[in-house]
């Protein structure tokens, strides 16, 4: 069996494949995977996975795919070119357009092959695909293919899912909405099934939840923003065209309703992460979440530098503000590994974001915690010198007291500092026009 993965995704298919069915598969190139039969079926609920095809044969070279082709058991074959069957031939390229001639060209080569029965391009009963594989670098493409496969289509994965539920067409979005397809795929890295509850500590617009309530988990979070949380103000740049205020019907138990998943929404409230409100007990089967960088979302606590940091104990008024101050990234993930190694049930997974300056980037940077195990590290790039690492987690053990100074005992559980410099290092260098193209990139990642 072969199967073919999205390309975009392709620093954090792995891990997510890992999750579905708990392997390490072997592979022809970084789009295309040889895995057996077993394998596919749960990988198709992955939602990097585009489509899974009957692999015939495979070669370097279209002669040596000829070759491969004829090795391939003719009782294989037959079932599938009776005379009284239909079938189509499709031509996919992956990081290469062919023009149509040429696709044409192809499928004319193939006469080699013993099909005795009709063509039909709009239903047919077999579909057979010529795959061509060009690698991966658009600023390289080669002449001819690196690779190249043929098979019988099986089923195509789960992209219209991500189709379907693109913030695109979302009723209630920000600035900072997650990608439908990288939200699916954090849900699939923390496992997340049916009855979960699951939680986001930095919940925003709510996508996270979103994904996690397609597979019947009971969702809830929160966030420091009161507007944001429950749609309130002047609407966000990535709002409707024309739109300068929220509707009154913008929120996030909205956005499940809109996708028939409401019964799984429990609730969101504002809090401020860095004190929790949580009893302490294990409460939760997953934290996934996306914390702010401070680049188009700032990160904010309660709390002040002066000496009076909250309201006079004579202050009836239901109108007060907390006074806000920064929350430096090192803090950031520092109480995010506290709060999950609490609240996680043993075996729980913590699923977030973590942005890192690429030149100075080392593993010494990734936070640590005694009772979690570190499962994945994957990159996406944003770019030449920033990305963020899709980081995924296993608590091991409950915490123990000791746990509060192990930071003293083993330099790894220190919090590294350099995060808090990120939001300086990432527009450094950059003129005024730089950074408009960065933010348009940001808000095109979010879109595509």
């Amino acid at each position: 069996m072969l199967l073919c993965r999205d390309i975009h995704f392709n620093r954090i298919t792995q891990p997510e494949y890992d999750a579905k069915c708990f392997l390490s598969a072997c592979g022809f190139s970084n789009i295309f995977l040889e895995l057996k039969f077993s394998w596919i079926i749960k990988l198709m609920f992955a939602f990097s996975c585009r489509s899974a095809f009957e692999l015939w044969g495979h070669g370097r070279t279209h002669s040596e795919l000829r070759t491969s082709l004829l090795k391939y058991p003719s009782e294989n074959m037959t079932p599938f070119m009776q005379r009284d069957s239909t079938y189509r031939i499709n031509v996919y390229t992956f990081n290469k357009t062919l023009e149509f001639a040429d696709r044409i060209k192809r499928i004319d080569a193939m006469e080699y092959l013993p099909f005795e029965g009709t063509v039909s391009l709009k239903s047919p009963q077999h579909i057979f695909c010529l795959l061509e594989d060009y690698g991966t670098d658009p600023n390289n493409i080669p002449e001819h293919p690196s690779y190249v496969y043929f098979g019988r289509w099986i089923a195509d994965g789960q992209r219209e899912l991500i189709r379907s539920h693109s913030v695109k067409n979302r009723h209630f979005i920000g600035n900072t909405s997650m990608d439908a397809g990288l939200s699916f795929i954090m849900a699939n890295h923390a496992k997340v099934k049916e009855n979960d509850l699951v939680f986001d500590p930095f919940v925003g617009t709510g996508s996270l939840l979103v994904a996690c309530s397609h597979f019947g988990a009971y969702v809830c979070g929160t966030d420091i923003d009161y507007n944001t949380i429950h749609g309130k103000g002047k609407a966000c740049r990535s709002s409707r065209k024309n739109q300068k205020w929220r509707g009154p019907d913008e929120n996030i138990r909205a956005n499940l309703r809109q996708y028939g998943t409401q019964r799984s929404y429990l609730d969101v409230m504002v809090s401020d992460a860095s004190k929790p409100v949580w009893r302490d007990t294990v409460l939760f089967d997953a934290i996934i979440t996306d914390p702010p960088y401070g680049i188009r979302e700032s990160t904010r606590r309660t709390g002040s530098h002066k000496d009076i940091t909250k309201p006079p104990d004579d202050f009836c008024g239901e109108s007060h503000v907390p006074v806000s101050m920064a929350y430096h990234l090192s803090d950031i993930f520092t109480d995010l590994l506290n709060f999950s190694a609490h609240h996680l049930v043993k075996g729980g997974r913590l699923v977030y974001w973590l942005p890192v300056y690429r030149p100075e980037y080392c593993e010494e940077m990734i936070p640590l915690h005694p009772s979690l195990r570190m499962i994945s590290n994957c990159e996406q790039t944003l770019s030449s010198h920033t990305s963020r690492r899709l980081i995924t987690m296993e608590k091991i053990k409950e915490p123990e007291e000791s746990d509060a100074l192990a930071h003293l005992s083993d330099p790894r559980f220190s919090p590294y500092q350099g995060h808090n410099a990120f939001r300086e290092k990432y527009f450094s260098g950059l003129n005024k026009k730089q950074i408009k193209v960065k933010y348009r990139t940001q808000a095109n990642l979010m879109w595509n």
